[in-house]
């Protein structure tokens, strides 16, 4: 087997559980190990380090996939490691829809595994990978017992591998539209046409946790529990309005949402499931909308859900600039106005809970900056959308945007919109998304909840 030879001078990555080695880190190569195939990596003392697989066309030139030397990696390579990630899950995830590899973090660098019941979506990312299709295949195959398995590596990465971007069928037959489960939810996917792979399976447990968020709603709107008599004389607790009607509204406690890019509508489902109003759910996608309706659907949630396609950005100022305006035409000092006249900007509406789920904003440290814009943009809008006392539920998943960076930036949009917030929740990526200590680019996914209150107290 050829080896790769490390500089001395290179940062001690590997050591510290890191699997790539860049081009720059390499100071020899002995033997002629051909693209994609296996290599030993060695140090400046040519002390064993690892095996791994090399693609010299890519600035990670060598990906490690094994701490102790490795001849190949065939299709019982795969079904052991395969089952190793099928044991963490069954541990941890108590649902027939997950993440079964996750890349590095599951020891298999390049590649993603989704599982949907029966339907397997696999992603092919680098050359190494690529190379082991056929092995792969076979191992799902012997582990999991499919009825199909279909490829989405239609992503950019493969061309900084000298790669072209593929997807299609690649054992037995797949269902376009699978219907899996989530936190007791039906949730179809399109595992064709659907983001990435289909379904992001990252947010599993943050969706969950807006749980709290969802009732306790009712007083601000005058309505109270309280004992009242049938015509026999028998006592129950019912909720009454203000006139001391009883409310027969069944979520009269529920809180009104608003889901900015929604894609298929999953947190919209969550909040309805644990007690929402009413929700809006909007997304720029006219085939997004369609699958969160479907997903809406399936859960019997059509009466509480009203449907939006636009950019969230413009969707977001525009109620901005209504709320403002109506709140000058009611202003003790504002001139008269004509009311027979509409609000030239329209909109003003204003949520409980405003959730923010945006697609990366920064897929590279040069988009940095403008990342920052975007995400100070949404925030500040949407939190002057939540009413007093309600709640902000943002997140990125923009690797770049480091969490540090993204709390300063939402402290930023704070101050401007001269709202104090106080965080109650902070998380990353659910449990079949692991991520190993030393490797920063696991740690992509910010996840917070902050209350968000006027400076009038």
């Amino acid at each position: 087997m050829a080896s790769v030879i490390l500089q001395r001078s290179r940062k001690k990555r590997l050591e510290q559980s890191h699997p790539w080695v860049y081009k720059n880190e390499i100071e020899s190569v002995e033997g002629e190990p051909t693209a994609g195939s296996l290599v030993q990596i060695l140090d400046h003392r040519r002390k064993f380090l690892g095996t791994g697989y090399y693609n010299p066309a890519s600035q990670i030139t060598v990906r490690l996939v094994s701490f102790v030397p490795l001849e190949e990696m065939d299709t019982p390579f795969f079904v052991e490691r395969f089952r190793e990630c099928l044991k963490h899950r069954a541990r941890f995830v108590h649902e027939n829809a997950y993440r079964l590899v996750y890349g590095e973090a599951d020891f298999l660098p390049g590649l993603i595994v989704d599982r949907f019941d029966d339907v397997i979506v696999v992603q092919l990312l680098t050359l190494g990978m690529d190379r082991c299709r056929k092995s792969i295949v076979e191992a799902l195959v012997e582990v999991l017992q499919p009825t199909g398995i279909y490829e989405r590596s239609d992503v950019s990465i493969r061309e900084m591998e000298g790669l072209e971007q593929v997807k299609g069928i690649l054992y037995g037959n797949p269902s376009r539209f699978v219907t899996v489960t989530e936190n007791g939810l039906k949730i179809q996917v399109d595992i064709e046409q659907g983001q990435k792979t289909g379904y992001f399976f990252d947010q599993r447990e943050n969706r969950a946790s807006i749980e709290p968020l969802m009732t306790g709603w009712g007083e601000r709107s005058g309505i109270i529990l309280q004992e009242l008599a049938d015509d026999e004389g028998n006592s129950r607790i019912v909720p009454v309005n203000r006139k001391g009607k009883e409310v027969t509204f069944p979520y009269w406690d529920g809180a009104t949402v608003l889901e900015c890019f929604s894609h298929t509508g999953s947190f919209t489902l969550h909040a309805c499931k644990y007690g929402a109003k009413k929700v809006t759910c909007l997304d720029i996608s006219e085939h997004a909308i369609e699958s969160a309706k479907i997903n809406v659907g399936l859960n019997g949630f059509e009466e509480r859900v009203e449907f939006v396609v636009a950019d969230a950005f413009e969707y977001l100022r525009s109620q901005v600039k209504g709320l403002s305006e109506r709140d000058a035409r009611g202003a003790k000092d504002a001139k008269p106005v004509d009311t027979s006249v509409p609000m030239t900007a329209g909109g003003g509406r204003t949520w409980d809970v405003v959730i923010l789920d945006p697609p990366a904003f920064a897929k590279t440290k040069g988009a940095v900056k403008g990342a920052v814009r975007g995400y100070k943009d949404i925030n500040l809008h949407g939190m002057k959308l939540v009413n007093e006392g309600g709640y902000l539920v943002t997140a990125s998943c923009s690797y770049h945007m480091r969490p540090d960076l993204f709390l300063e930036t939402i402290q930023d949009a704070a101050v401007d919109a001269g709202k104090v917030l106080r965080l109650v929740e902070w998380r990353a990526a659910g449990k079949d998304h692991p991520q190993i200590l030393g490797v920063d680019e696991g740690h992509y996914l910010k996840f917070a909840v902050f209350e968000v209150r006027s400076k009038n107290f």
